[in-house]
């Protein structure tokens, strides 16, 4: 995963290591180091920040006698990497529906994204996550205009045991969602995870379908599903649902696959939300806790 980008970044190091710490000198490597972070999927504003950051650190540093002047570098670039990747926003998932069950009430999730990123697949994968951690799941098909996308979420229903609650095609997507919670509240299930569409005739029309859905049923958390594979495209996706929906995380689909990287990096600075999980595979259990101290080490090594 992310070879180009760790590649982008070594030699980012390498370079810098025998080259004198003043921003002239810096700033020739500094702007070819950005365009290999476009190349590599970082959006602009990312790659000039840390560009930008990295030449206001390394101006004028003086490395001492007996530092390893290439752990200086690295220890300086893992810290702007950290600083664009955190937020303020935690999501302890696992810590919020528990304390909502003790409640007697069900965790709501409504996941939005676009067609092809992997979005129902995703919401597979979460079902089953929970259904490890001893919490009863049920889904709900608020996509009702895409053709197979009630059939499709309810072939991963019956492959988990769990209830899926659909309405015809051209239904009210909000309706689906809300009884989906009533169906919830009435057998005490714990988790109602909603799908919904990712197309429609336009984008604003997407969009206030997904604001109605939301003020009708007042999700816990909204989660934005993004194909690490589209590049720039996702951090576009990215900023729209942020904007126009509101967002509260985001789970990175198809990592696996993906050898640029910059996804990772760009999707949280634009949202300033954090990036719950990363897909990296087919299989429901393909679903990774994303850390972004792990993900900076990872890249860097």
């Amino acid at each position: 995963m992310f070879e180009r980008l760790k590649f982008g970044l070594k030699g980012l190091v390498n370079k810098v290591t025998t080259t004198e710490l003043k921003a002239e000198s810096l700033r020739s490597l500094l702007g070819e180091f950005r365009i290999n972070l476009v190349e590599n999927d970082v959006a602009f504003p990312v790659a000039d920040r840390i560009c930008d950051e990295m030449e206001k650190r390394l101006d004028g540093f003086q490395v001492k006698r007996l530092e390893d002047r290439k752990k200086v570098i690295e220890k300086n670039l893992q810290e702007v990497l950290l600083e664009v990747m955190l937020t303020n926003n935690k999501v302890d998932l696992m810590e919020t529906v528990k304390n909502k069950r003790s409640k007697g009430e069900p965790f709501v999730i409504v996941f939005v994204g676009i067609n092809g990123t992997g979005k129902t697949t995703t919401i597979a994968k979460v079902a089953q996550l929970f259904n490890s951690k001893g919490y009863s799941v049920v889904l709900a098909c608020s996509d009702t205009y895409r053709a197979g996308s009630i059939e499709q979420l309810e072939e991963h229903a019956k492959r988990l045991g769990i209830r899926m609650i659909k309405h015809k095609y051209g239904a009210d997507p909000a309706a689906v969602a809300y009884d989906a919670i009533s169906h919830a509240k009435t057998h005490g299930i714990n988790v109602v995870l909603i799908d919904t569409a990712g197309r429609m005739q336009t984008n604003r029309n997407l969009m206030n379908e997904l604001a109605k859905i939301k003020r009708v049923v007042n999700p816990d958390l909204t989660i934005l599903t993004v194909d690490s594979l589209t590049g720039n495209d996702a951090v576009m996706q990215a900023e729209e649902f942020y904007k126009s929906v509101g967002i509260d995380a985001t789970i990175l689909t198809k990592v696996d696959a993906d050898i640029k990287g910059g996804s990772a990096l760009s999707v949280t600075y634009v949202t300033k939300k954090p990036i719950l999980f990363i897909g990296t595979g087919q299989k429901y259990e393909d679903l990774e806790e994303f850390d972004p101290e792990k993900f900076v080490q990872m890249i860097l090594k």
